[in-house]
């Protein structure tokens, strides 16, 4: 199949979050499937730095609402994977990739840029994989500019997968005018034009990053007001996890770690990365003593406040120390910056992201904290467990889906969960982890085997993808 994967960010070129890693997984998965996979993203700012690597493909005018603008195309091959990359100076190349007040017009001009690339390109995908609400009226715009022009417009199948559904590209109704059509409700979500609502009328078929999430998002709960369209394309949505980059993300080969391990001698590698962690940041030498960590943003999305409100108890009635890396809300940070100063000897903190420094800490820890209010699919818990660290999560989207709960009668389990959004059951969820790990090893060392063994791999995603795009065009 040919398939043109569109995002608005692509690892390694730019990156706010998961998606990046996302853009580039798939299509790397879909290719060694056999698949002819195409990339198609902004060119940022930051991306001038690789343009002597580029290829200029050609230009194309975007007509838009009585403004007209050039978009320059340029491909470079990454790892065997195309990129092609979509440059204009006004829209694109900025100190930030999102968060101005004409998103909507510059991710309008992205949209049709990428229909345009396929009559440049002669590139016309059996399916259009679109990504979040960067990526949401491209459907509408095909439906209502290109589809007429050619049976190979007409032909092509789109797939929106929504990583988030908090953020949906909700802008003024003013915005509309840059669609080039008449008024349509297609686009109107509570007198505001939602671009992530017109990729949900118009996709082919909806997906979202975990069959959990997937439920989820269809009640009023967790749908942020979207949940009675998603309820419409019941039928056409589905839920498909996530995969890590075993390339990447395995303990026998990483380089950035202190030393290889694997299930044989999991237990004294994970030792020697802990000992060479605890002496970085000078925290307590005793091995014995459980190392709890979290790797993420500081955002209430991720249960930090949970966190806030328990840890100093923990700290105070355990042996337990903690590792927490991350940036975001100030007042998370200030938080952790006062529980290192408070107790120098138990708690280190990384305010910020260094991508080593949480191999090494993924390597070193013993438990991994996750207590998120909503997780569309997550990869630190799938990391966590490739590396032998338990997760304590709670039960929500995709970390219900890949964390099997410590079961103390079976001893069957891949980490340590809890139903509600509640500080009190974080808090007995650490001190249960605690107590396993520091009174009967024989079962921590047996969950960490159970956990290291679980596939997350990016093959099974792909075949997963696969199946959908199968599905989709009716082979």
């Amino acid at each position: 199949m040919k398939i043109l994967f569109v995002s608005s960010e692509a690892f390694p070129f730019s990156k706010t979050g998961g998606l990046a890693d996302m853009a580039f997984f798939l299509p790397k998965s879909l290719i060694q499937l056999g698949h002819d996979v195409k990339i198609i993203t902004p060119y940022y700012k930051q991306i001038q730095k690789h343009h002597s690597q580029m290829k200029l493909i050609g230009s194309k005018t975007i007509h838009m609402g009585g403004i007209e603008t050039i978009v320059h195309f340029y491909k470079m091959v990454y790892q065997n994977i195309e990129y092609i990359f979509l440059q204009n100076m006004h829209y694109f190349e900025r100190d930030n990739l999102y968060g101005y007040n004409d998103d909507a017009e510059r991710f309008t001009c992205f949209s049709y840029a990428v229909l345009e690339s396929m009559n440049l390109l002669d590139f016309y995908p059996h399916i259009l994989h679109l990504n979040d609400w960067q990526t949401g009226m491209i459907p509408y715009l095909l439906d209502e500019h290109y589809r007429h022009k050619d049976d190979q417009y007409y032909s092509i199948h789109t797939l929106l997968t929504i990583h988030n559904l908090e953020y949906q590209g909700s802008f003024d109704p003013y915005v509309s005018r840059f669609f080039n059509t008449y008024f349509n409700y297609t686009y109107i979500h509570f007198d505001r034009v939602n671009f992530l609502k017109a990729g949900i009328e118009r996709a082919t078929k909806l997906n979202t990053v975990s069959p959990t999430y997937r439920n989820e998002v269809m009640t009023s709960e967790y749908g942020f007001s979207l949940d009675g369209s998603l309820g419409k394309r019941y039928q056409d949505f589905v839920g498909i996890l996530n995969g890590i980059d075993e390339d990447v993300f395995d303990p026998n080969i990483d380089h950035m770690i202190s030393e290889n391990y694997n299930l044989r001698n999991f237990v004294s590698g994970k030792q020697k990365n802990k000992e060479d962690l605890l002496n970085h940041f000078n925290l307590s030498s005793d091995l014995s003593a459980p190392l709890i960590s979290y790797v993420g943003r500081l955002a209430t999305q991720k249960g930090i406040n949970l966190m806030t409100n328990i840890l100093e108890e923990v700290i105070e009635f355990s042996n337990a120390r903690f590792i927490l890396m991350g940036s975001g809300n100030d007042s998370y940070q200030d938080y952790f910056r006062y529980l290192t100063g408070k107790y120098p000897d138990r708690v280190a903190n990384y305010i910020g992201f260094n991508e080593e420094m949480a191999h090494k800490i993924y390597a070193s820890s013993d438990l991994f904290m996750m207590p998120s209010r909503f997780e569309p699919c997550g990869l630190g818990q799938m990391i966590a467990m490739k590396y032998g660290t338990l997760p304590i999560v709670r039960e929500t989207g995709g970390l219900k889906d890949t964390v099997t709960p410590y079961n103390r009668y079976t001893g069957d389990g891949t980490g340590f969960s809890f139903a509600n959004y509640d500080a009190y059951e974080l808090k007995e969820k650490l001190f249960e982890a605690i107590y396993v790990y520091n009174h009967d090893q024989k079962t921590f060392r047996n969950l960490v085997r159970q956990a290291m063994k679980k596939d997350f791999s990016l093959k099974q995603m792909a075949l997963s993808y696969e199946k959908i795009y199968q599905i989709i065009i009716g082979v």
